[in-house]
């Protein structure tokens, strides 16, 4: 930014602003007072500020309280906040007023500078049509509703339009994938010990049934999220508020993004509780369990290329060691991993923030944006990243697969409603202690056919359940 300043004024007094900055006095107030991380606001966030000043202004308009040329020139000023063309112009620290003030005022500024130069260029009577930041951009609102309103409206647009659509697309990716390997039966784990055979298509069904509810559960919370507080301004009474200026915004919001947002029951809620966020945040931790589960599970799988389990190849992307030539890594699940550490750690944030409802108002509102919106933000890029250059690529190692199982003693479970548990149990232990195929144990120890054993011991056979006699 210029080393010129201009004078602005708010009714604390007199302070310098940049000249070439579009915010006034408040904004810079706040840019001195809380210099401590360097994180400004989530981009989301800002535009969703945007929406709700477009919205409101509309709103304003169509009810008589704000005149028509003062509430387009607002509508105007707002949308190019919305369309991000302004984010350098919103330089406040993340850790600021807990209600989120100051990011208001920056937003009812930077609107009403951009207004006002418009108005100036395409109005010869600019001079008495003044848009004031306060009493035309904020009219009918408070920072008290105007925040938690761009939470739940910022978030409700992340997921519906970024990560829902990643968790259907990898849920598809696996469906693929799991019919191309339907055929292949591998050694099943418990306790990461050998345990009955499943196929890849049945461990990977579990996968695309974790995302798919995972999905269900988000879109529960959601419901939630759309509700939204405006309307109750300070406190949740709506004082200063048109009765009707709450529920006519949710639809101007509706009609401005394509979701369905609706007035809350109760705006004393939204104000001064962060419950519908720490309620979506528990879902995105439920998600981020289920994707670390999977990311794991494909690590494991690929653990080798000779002394791990070698059950699959991942796609080789980069070189894995600045010492080792020719190792690779499973970088992408190892990504997927770390994103999901992240996205558990803000819910964590986001749980101690919601519980600083005090009395009528939330004061970590900042922060639960900041969390809430990059949980959504990381977890649909890496979900995408995840079902493209990892499940969607990697190669099953059949050769291994096929030799492993042919040796897992514990393929002797079919046996036992023909020579019962604890016989079971002696061909187990003497196949794991001669390093031989069960079929060879039982054998010796059985009066069972080959053909009888071919049958009981079919690993893709065993798969598919039931009781073999």
């Amino acid at each position: 930014m210029s080393t010129e300043y201009r004078i602005e004024k708010d009714s604390m007094g007199e302070l310098k602003v940049p000249a070439g900055a579009l915010w006034g006095a408040q904004t810079q107030r706040a840019v001195q007072n809380f210099p401590i991380s360097g994180l400004s606001m989530p981009a989301e966030f800002i535009h969703a500020l945007g929406l709700i000043k477009e919205a409101a202004a509309r709103v304003n308009r169509e009810l008589g309280l704000l005149d028509t040329e003062r509430a387009l020139a607002i509508e105007a000023a707002a949308r190019k906040v919305s369309a991000g063309e302004v984010d350098a112009q919103f330089p406040i620290d993340v850790f600021q007023t807990g209600s989120g003030t100051s990011s208001n005022m920056n937003a009812n500024e930077v609107i009403a500078h951009l207004a006002n130069h418009g108005n100036a260029q395409h109005n010869s009577h600019a001079n008495t049509l003044v848009i004031h930041p306060n009493d035309h951009v904020n009219m009918c609102q408070s920072s008290n509703d105007v925040v938690p309103t761009a939470i739940q409206v910022s978030a409700s647009l992340v997921a519906s339009h970024d990560l829902i659509p990643a968790l259907k697309h990898l849920a598809e990716t696996l469906d693929i994938k799991s019919e191309e390997l339907a055929g292949i039966a591998k050694t099943g784990r418990t306790h990461l010990m050998d345990a009955m055979p499943v196929t890849f298509s049945q461990e990977l069904s579990c996968w695309s049934s974790q995302i798919r509810s995972n999905i269900t559960r988000i879109k529960s919370a959601l419901k939630r999220m759309r509700q939204l507080p405006q309307g109750g301004t300070a406190v949740g009474t709506g004082i200063n508020a048109h009765p009707e200026f709450g529920p006519r915004v949710a639809a101007a919001l509706q009609d401005l993004t394509g979701v369905k947002f609706e007035s809350a029951e109760n705006l004393f809620e939204g104000i001064s509780s962060q419950d519908a966020a720490v309620e979506l945040s528990g879902q995105l931790k439920t998600l981020a369990c289920s994707l670390m589960k999977i990311a794991n599970d494909l690590r494991l799988m690929n653990s080798g290329p000779l002394a791990g389990l070698c059950e699959i190849e991942l796609p080789s992307l980069q070189p894995g060691s600045s010492i080792m030539p020719g190792k690779v890594n499973p970088v992408i699940p190892e990504a997927v991993c770390m994103v999901c550490a992240q996205v558990i750690g803000n819910d964590s944030t986001i749980t101690i923030a919601g519980q600083s409802g005090l009395f009528q108002l939330n004061v970590m509102l900042p922060v639960v944006a900041l969390n809430l919106l990059q949980s959504l933000q990381i977890l649909s890029s890496s979900s995408r990243l995840l079902a493209d250059s990892a499940i969607a690529g990697f190669k099953v190692r059949e050769d291994v697969i096929s030799k492993t199982l042919q040796r897992n003693p514990i393929l002797v479970t079919a046996l036992n409603p023909v020579v019962g548990y604890e016989l079971g149990a002696s061909m187990a232990k003497q196949a794991y202690k001669q390093g031989l195929p069960i079929k060879d144990v039982a054998r010796e120890m059985t009066d069972l056919s080959d053909q009888e054993l071919d049958r009981l011991l079919d690993p893709l056979e065993l798969t598919r359940g039931g009781i073999k006699e």
